[in-house]
């Protein structure tokens, strides 16, 4: 199962009104909440782990490069966002939410992490069962106060924005994700990354660098 979907490079963006969020290059990390219980789940696109000790446990075994990751949300951002999400009435009818974050520090790259660097968990989306993902409105509107992904555009997607943007104005070291539609049902996502770096892609990889590009 992926937990988070396949976000499609920038020829399926709408030309239509969007918020573009910076694009960490990091690990994509999904929490699961439920009103009567509280954060009880966790896990990468692929997989899910209790959030308990065994399950961190297990979770270290599988992903020993993540290892700071449960005891990072758990001490930074379960709390805030969880008082959110109980306070805010919007919330109320709803039972479960999915929390989607990034876990990165200042040199990970192309998803792998130096051992030594302090990490964050910086939070891009929220889903809420029965319901959908968020709107980027709502997203900005219900979480801004949290650690989220920084907002660098708000506007209609053009042709001119990504190449503005892949031309590095925009002082992203990855790149952009760029969000659009008020509701699920029209909701769109394209990612935009810069020449600065597809260059350090092809540096890594060399003939695999289009594995990590868009």
């Amino acid at each position: 199962m992926l937990y988070y979907p396949k976000i499609p490079g920038s020829r399926s963006a709408l030309l239509a009104p969007c918020i573009a969020f910076e694009k960490l290059d990091g690990t994509n990390l999904h929490w699961d909440w439920h009103r009567d219980f509280g954060w009880h789940a966790f896990g990468t696109r692929r997989d899910v782990f209790n959030l308990s000790e065994p399950g961190i446990a297990s979770f270290i075994d599988a992903h020993p490069e993540l290892n700071e990751a449960a005891r990072t949300f758990q001490t930074s951002l379960a709390e805030p966002l969880e008082q959110i999400l109980r306070s805010n009435p919007w919330y109320t009818p709803f039972a479960e939410v999915r929390a989607f974050t990034e876990f990165v520090g200042p040199n990970s790259f192309a998803g792998k992490h130096k051992t030594d660097d302090p990490k964050e968990v910086v939070l891009f989306d929220v889903m809420v069962d029965g319901y959908g993902m968020l709107s980027p409105w709502k997203f900005v509107a219900d979480f801004q106060d949290l650690p989220i992904a920084r907002v660098v555009y708000e506007g209609k997607f053009t042709g001119q924005f990504a190449e503005d943007v892949r031309k590095g104005k925009y002082r992203v070291a990855e790149g952009v994700v760029c969000k659009g539609g008020k509701t699920p049902d029209d909701q769109w996502m394209a990612k935009i990354k810069t020449y600065d770096y597809m260059a350090r892609l092809k540096q890594a990889f060399a003939d695999r660098w289009e594995e990590f590009w868009e």
